[in-house]
């Protein structure tokens, strides 16, 4: 059986392993980061809606990279260093002096550029994690009274693309049962649209009936607590900002605690 974490727990993890792997500034170190993150989220996959919140940040990550990539070797500023190869230069006004468009691309560009983009995708696939490890309405529960109304931002803000990607998923079904080939994306985005609208509106009406709001006094049926499991986490990530291989540690315990505490149980 898979043992749960706090739902903080799984957020203080990945945005120390973010703040890590952004300090240390190490290609392979953010690589094999986000390798060891993917094994636990995979491992600890719970087939929930925003279980898929992982897949979609992978894809934006290589996005990212690839945009990034794209911007430096067509415009950027120059940097000397080995010539890989020349694109045509295209003329620019002279306000924007010291940017240009096309020119010889060298390997130190590349791998200064390389750095940067994979650093960003890093970030990008660690929050993903969090998100997919984490269900959006225990986070809501756990959320200190004073950022509550931030929570419920945010909580809306994560939950709605998992269920875009559910709400495309049945169109696209609905439309090949119907026979159809060939799906435009007026076909799509219309009754995605539609049911977007009327999930809305559903959503405010059941937060107009349940009294909405902050109260000074807040009433839980079964409060979740931290666990050893939990503190150990944290701990170890927090340590991660003093020594790379902690990083490492850390991106691993959760696999490594749950085997533990599996043992002992």
């Amino acid at each position: 059986m898979k043992r749960s974490m706090h739902p903080l727990t799984w957020w203080i993890w990945a945005i120390c392993l973010a703040v890590a792997s952004a300090r240390f500034k190490s290609l392979a170190l953010s690589l094999v980061v986000v390798l060891l993150v993917a094994s636990v989220v995979y491992s600890r996959n719970e087939k929930a809606p925003w279980s898929q919140t992982f897949g979609w940040s992978l894809k934006i990550a290589v996005w990212v990279i690839g945009i990034r990539m794209a911007i430096a070797i067509l415009i950027g500023v120059p940097v000397p260093g080995n010539t890989v190869f020349t694109l045509p230069i295209i003329p620019m006004p002279n306000w924007i002096a010291g940017i240009r468009l096309g020119g010889p691309v060298t390997s130190e560009r590349l791998i200064l550029t390389a750095h940067e983009a994979i650093a960003m995708a890093c970030i990008i696939v660690l929050l993903g994690a969090a998100s997919s490890l984490t269900s959006p309405h225990q986070l809501l529960r756990v959320l200190p009274l004073v950022i509550y109304e931030f929570g419920v931002a945010l909580v809306i803000a994560t939950s709605v693309v998992p269920q875009l990607v559910i709400s495309y998923g049945r169109i696209r079904e609905a439309h090949f049962l119907r026979g159809a080939t060939k799906i435009s994306f007026r076909k799509i985005a219309l009754p995605l649209m539609e049911e977007s609208l009327a999930r809305s509106l559903d959503l405010a009406a059941a937060m107009d009936s349940r009294g909405y709001g902050i109260s000074a006094k807040r009433s839980r049926y079964r409060p979740t607590s931290f666990t050893m499991a939990d503190k150990i986490l944290i701990a170890l990530s927090l340590t991660t900002f003093f020594f790379a291989p902690l990083t490492l540690i850390a991106a691993i315990a959760p696999h490594i605690l749950a085997q533990s505490f599996r043992n002992t149980a």
